[in-house]
């Protein structure tokens, strides 16, 4: 029943913004793509429960040195690869706070994270009013998954996974367009699958030198794999993770291809992952 729900939500969503909107299209054109260069971060001192509920936690951060790129196979299709190149997984030392003594040593590990490669296919030409394109993305297991003497540092989850996904994006006039993406993520390894949602607005000023953008995150699990004690995992990597998070983004053209962009993404909900802001700073090259 669950899944059921989560799949018509899909269908009301696109048949909501199908009869209501106008303009806009997505994929990359032929020749043309999208490439950045971003650093990005979060450091948690407490953590959402598996009943929402904040808890404390040792200080532990996690830096990422990621590379994301776009390129157009066609007018139609796009391929996708987002590569963690440099990952930071880290916890402070606990500390005593009667004694002073070091209950715990603080450990680091350093490596790549988990790599996404996909495929966009538009199924509506890109030069009509609504584009409603299909995304294909695996989730490789290459980045760290059990690091440090008691496993709980990691850059990665571990498992292999598929995400298929529809998008649909439109524009709403005077320089703003939005975007919807709803799917469904099958993972392996007892891990349990997730419903994904997507929204995102945005609005280009100054001729559209800068560009502003909200965005509204959801991953439900449907817990259906493994419960969290079962599976080595801690952090954003747990299983039967949830979290939906607002994000504001800022990004402003230097030149007419190369600009600047940076970000912030706060939780307002949770479950079985940190509690904490994440930013995002990066470099980016739009061919257009």
């Amino acid at each position: 029943m669950r899944l059921m729900k989560y799949f018509l939500t899909i269908i009301l969503l696109q048949a909501l913004f199908l009869q209501t909107i106008s303009a806009g299209g997505w994929p990359q054109p032929k020749g043309k793509g999208y490439f950045k260069l971003s650093e990005w971060w979060m450091i948690a001192d407490e953590h959402y429960t598996d009943t929402g509920l904040k808890d404390p936690n040792i200080t532990s951060g996690l830096f990422t040195t990621s590379l994301y790129a776009e390129y157009g196979f066609s007018n139609r299709i796009t391929g996708i690869v987002y590569f963690p190149v440099f990952s930071r997984n880290y916890f402070n030392n606990q500390v005593s706070g009667t004694t002073g003594e070091t209950l715990k040593t603080g450990e680091a590990i350093n490596t790549i994270g988990d790599p996404n490669v996909g495929i966009k296919v538009g199924l509506t030409p890109a030069d009509k009013g609504i584009v409603l394109s299909s995304i294909l993305t695996l989730g490789l297991p290459l980045g760290e998954s059990a690091g440090g003497i008691d496993g709980a540092l990691q850059t990665g989850d571990g498992e292999f996974n598929q995400m298929l996904q529809l998008e649909l994006g439109f524009g709403l006039g005077s320089g703003s367009y939005g975007k919807v993406t709803s799917g469904f993520n099958n993972r392996t390894k007892g891990f349990s699958d997730e419903y994904r949602l997507h929204v995102e607005l945005g609005k280009n000023l100054f001729n559209q030198r800068l560009w502003l953008i909200g965005r509204l995150n959801m991953i439900e699990s449907l817990k259906n794999g493994k419960d969290a004690s079962q599976v080595i995992t801690s952090g954003i990597f747990a299983n039967n993770t949830e979290v939906t998070s607002l994000q504001v983004e800022a990004n402003y053209y230097i030149t007419e291809t190369l600009g600047i962009s940076a970000s912030i993404s706060s939780p307002i909900r949770g479950e079985i992952t940190y509690a904490a802001n994440a930013y995002e700073v990066g470099v980016f090259l739009d061919m257009k």
